[in-house]
């Protein structure tokens, strides 16, 4: 990686999503970055033409607030969980239910997919981690030794690996390379306080957000982190890199998005001002960086996207 600062970040459009009628709890964006997905407290999953704010599907069958949702990495698939304790996995191009995966005995906090889009992992808080193949809803693996509920996950580049992160304040990362019911787990330790999102880039970098206000960058190998980024003043709710591996992305839970020197640790941009809280942040394949969070009730679900940029552009 180099050292090459983005220049400004401008803020180029903002849409407002206001159709939801509970709190918005996360939102995730499709991979080429068209489609916002959203998890809201009225038990329903709502997907978004990102350039257009309209409202394409609303998808009603949980039984109580959904907690996270997220697109598989080939995009044809979505998936979304709900404190009802069930995943849902959704078929984007019908906006029908596949299937209804059952197990966990309490809240279903986090769920991803494996890059290849065939495996789904799922946390929350009885403290489980539990890996499903997508295309028969079959649990392969129960992953057990958090001592807290787990809030975030996500799969290594080459699926040999699944990191968790827990309210224990640590870092898993699980061997699944074996294939037996018994698998093997790193623990990387350092944050102070409850994990809240975790993010591979595509070399296998691990990046960990906390409640403690700092996120850590870490060499899955050695066990330690390479780099610590500080300067929120909330604890992290989203983080993502961009393609090229020279930034990361940060948002905290306030209308503050920060952008790091991934080498470096410098905070190189902070974009402020237009988001009460942030929610997710992410990068698209040309190096867009989209985000997307809450507004006060009366305007309801708030996106705004916007990229690096050698001078300051807004429209």
């Amino acid at each position: 990686m180099t050292n090459n600062a983005p220049g400004k970040l401008a803020v180029r459009r903002v849409k407002f999503f206001s159709q939801h009628h509970g709190e918005v709890n996360f939102s995730a964006f499709s991979p080429d970055g068209r489609t916002l997905l959203t998890a809201s407290d009225d038990g329903c999953v709502y997907g978004w033409e990102t350039r257009s704010g309209r409202l394409l599907w609303r998808l009603g069958g949980h039984t109580g607030p959904v907690k996270c949702c997220r697109f598989s990495p080939d995009g044809r698939l979505c998936a979304s969980t709900s404190r009802d304790c069930t995943i849902r996995l959704w078929d984007v191009a019908r906006a029908q239910c596949l299937r209804v995966l059952e197990g966990h005995q309490r809240s279903v906090e986090t769920v991803s997919f494996s890059p290849d889009s065939k495996q789904l992992a799922s946390g929350g808080w009885d403290k489980q981690v539990m890996l499903w193949e997508v295309q028969s809803g079959q649990r392969l693996q129960l992953l057990t030794g958090h001592r807290d509920s787990v809030q975030s996950s996500d799969f290594s580049p080459s699926a040999n690996c699944l990191a968790t992160g827990s309210w224990d304040s640590s870092v898993r990362i699980w061997d699944l390379r074996a294939g037996t019911l018994e698998v093997s787990h790193q623990e990387l330790e350092g944050h102070r306080s409850n994990i809240s999102c975790l993010c591979y880039s595509a070399s296998g970098l691990l990046a960990s957000g906390s409640w403690d206000k700092t996120i850590h960058i870490w060499k899955p190998a050695t066990s330690s982190p390479l780099v610590k980024l500080k300067g929120h003043t909330t604890w992290v709710k989203s983080i993502a890199f961009s393609p090229d591996e020279l930034w990361l992305a940060s948002a905290g839970y306030s209308h503050r998005v920060k952008v790091w020197d991934c080498n470096t640790g410098k905070c190189l941009e902070t974009v402020k001002g237009v988001l009460d809280v942030a929610h997710a942040c992410a990068f698209t394949p040309d190096g867009k960086l989209l985000v997307s969070g809450a507004a006060d009730q009366s305007r309801g679900q708030v996106h705004c996207s916007s990229r690096p940029a050698r001078a300051p552009r807004m429209y």
